[in-house]
């Protein structure tokens, strides 16, 4: 005999599961009193939903395997649906579970109830309610294989009270085994991808957070060094992982966030690969409002059939592991390549070289002419904290009008799997994916970059550092405002916005105490206005054995445009 619940726990930690972040009510309480005895599975406590599914998030993310969160019924998923969506958007394995009133309730409208599925389903891969115990096996090994395999994504299951703690002798316990999900590329398809790029006179290659996620970055490589072609990072508005190695000199940098800037960017290539992303996802409406030039032809490759020809038409499109599909094409290609194609590649190769050597120096140069400002500006603080992170580094981005994508174009990252970036754009991600990151990576330093106010949304996560301890350190990149807002008032060309008039876009009167905040937490917490001083500190946050924050307050005036490359 065996409760629903306890059917529940046997299933994750037999798979490997170690950790279930939560913020439990009473619909939830079978599982944190069985995980009084049952010590398999660590409960890691937030204080609100919000930090509870980004800690699960950045943990998934990590470590490439299921995140398991347990939240509150209906009001608990409410809170955490900004953090699904941006799950959903990311495409994060995760399994999100919620208690549901008892059955024996339902026809009398409890307090609390409510259809949680229909609310989740939009932002999952699936959602159901289990209905009877003898289910919940069933369920728990279809979530997990559902939200591990391509296109990944959350999933989402209610539980009722009675059901979590109704006991059977009927319950099939067979472990989870996920299937081998690398499909090779139809042959005929890769021969004819190569047959375009054979033809191409400046081919380009478009790529995005699937490539680091599916394991491809090497094939990537390989491939781009074959063609000589650059490799674009899609916009800072979806750029989520690393697409290519930020030193290597084929990294053509990110593409910009608004159509006309793409289209301009990208008019020199003739031919475009594109893989491990979504073409395009854009932010705001601009004419023209096809950001890929109508010249160029596409070749797309995915493992999702939906992605091909979704938004623009491709001459060929390739459906097929990622990894699986680059080799093959790279392969194709060292077949049938000719000598004048190959010297053609090589000459490619070393003109964009030269663009990212000479890029680069740009960059420097203007970060040190900003060094001596003060307050600091973003691109000093920036090119400060380049200085000083190691190249095991993992960094989590929430920042996006300080960070601007910087380490990326000094080449500060010395590794191609430990960065991760804002996709679904629901604030208060950072603080808690940073957790759930550490949490994965224990022997790995953290960073989290984070603006003052996305932040806020996520500030109870910092007692989450602090009760386990999670030596991770938190930059608030104080300007005191929601500056992407400015930046996007005048994008849309609004009338005050271009007199630099704005309505509550500022955090000011009263400004948030940052250090005051972080320490009622348990976070220790500095402020630093010098870049020197800066970078002492963050020398000392990797020898740490907890937390710190810092907060590093920035030159409030807003940039025109935010500038990716």
């Amino acid at each position: 005999m065996m409760t629903g619940i306890e059917a529940m726990i046997e299933l994750l930690a037999e798979f490997g599961v170690r950790h279930v972040f939560g913020n439990p009510g009473t619909t939830e309480l079978p599982l944190n009193d069985r995980l009084v005895t049952d010590r398999r599975l660590q409960y890691v406590l937030g204080l609100q939903e919000v930090p509870v599914m980004a800690m699960a998030d950045g943990y998934a993310m990590a470590s490439g395997s299921i995140g398991v969160t347990n939240v509150h019924i209906c009001c608990g998923l409410g809170n955490a649906m900004g953090m699904l969506y941006n799950a959903y958007r990311e495409g994060t394995p995760l399994l999100v579970t919620a208690g549901q009133q008892d059955r024996r309730l339902a026809f009398e409208e409890p307090i609390l109830g409510g259809a949680m599925t229909d609310v989740a389903r939009p932002w999952t891969k699936w959602a159901v309610e289990v209905r009877r115990v003898e289910e919940i096996p069933s369920a728990i090994r279809r979530a997990v294989q559902c939200a591990l395999t391509p296109p990944r994504g959350p999933v989402f299951l209610a539980l009722p009270i009675d059901v979590q703690m109704e006991s059977s002798d009927q319950l099939d316990l067979t472990p989870i085994r996920l299937p081998d999900t690398r499909v090779r590329p139809p042959t005929d398809a890769v021969e004819r991808a190569v047959a375009v790029l054979r033809e191409a006179r400046n081919p380009a290659i478009l790529a995005g957070s699937r490539v680091t996620e599916r394991g491809a970055m090497s094939e990537l490589v390989a491939l781009a060094e074959r063609l000589g072609a650059p490799v674009l990072s899609e916009s800072g508005t979806t750029h989520g992982r690393l697409a290519f190695p930020s030193r290597h000199e084929l990294n053509g940098q990110g593409l910009p966030l608004w159509s006309p800037d793409v289209r301009e960017r990208l008019a020199e290539y003739d031919v475009v690969l594109v893989t491990g992303m979504d073409l395009l996802r854009q932010y705001v409406y601009h004419e023209p409002s096809r950001a890929i030039p109508e010249p160029i032809r596409l070749v797309h490759l995915d493992e999702d059939p939906w992605q091909l020809g979704k938004n623009f038409p491709v001459e060929v499109g390739v459906i097929g592991d990622t990894r699986e599909s680059l080799r093959e094409v790279a392969d194709a290609w060292d077949r049938t390549a000719t000598v004048d194609e190959l010297e053609r590649a090589r000459a490619r190769r070393a003109r964009h070289a030269v663009r990212h050597a000479e890029s680069r120096v740009r960059l420097e140069a203007a970060i040190g002419a900003e060094l001596r400002e003060r307050p600091m500006t973003p691109l000093a603080c920036m090119g400060t904290i380049a200085r000083v992170i190691p190249d095991d580094i993992a960094v989590v981005e929430e920042a996006v009008t300080t960070t601007n994508t910087t380490l990326e174009r000094l080449g500060a990252l010395g590794n191609t799997t430990g960065y991760f970036g804002h996709r679904g754009w629901a604030l208060g991600w950072g603080l808690g994916c940073a957790i759930g990151v550490k949490l994965a990576w224990p022997d790995r330093p953290v960073l989290a970059l984070l603006g003052d106010g996305a932040a806020l949304y996520g500030a109870a996560g910092l007692w989450s550092a602090a009760r386990y301890r999670l030596p991770v350190a938190f930059v608030i990149c104080n300007n005191a405002q929601y500056q992407i807002l400015k930046v996007g008032a005048r994008q849309l060309g609004l009338p005050n916005a271009r007199d630099e008039r704005f309505e509550s876009l500022e955090i000011r009167d009263p400004e948030v105490d940052w250090v005051a905040l972080s320490r009622s937490f348990g976070v220790e917490a500095v402020r630093m206005e010098e870049p020197d001083r800066l970078a002492d500190c963050l020398r000392d946050a990797w020898k740490r054995d907890t937390p710190l924050l810092i907060d590093v307050p920035l030159r409030r005036e807003a940039p025109p445009r935010l500038n990716y490359g």
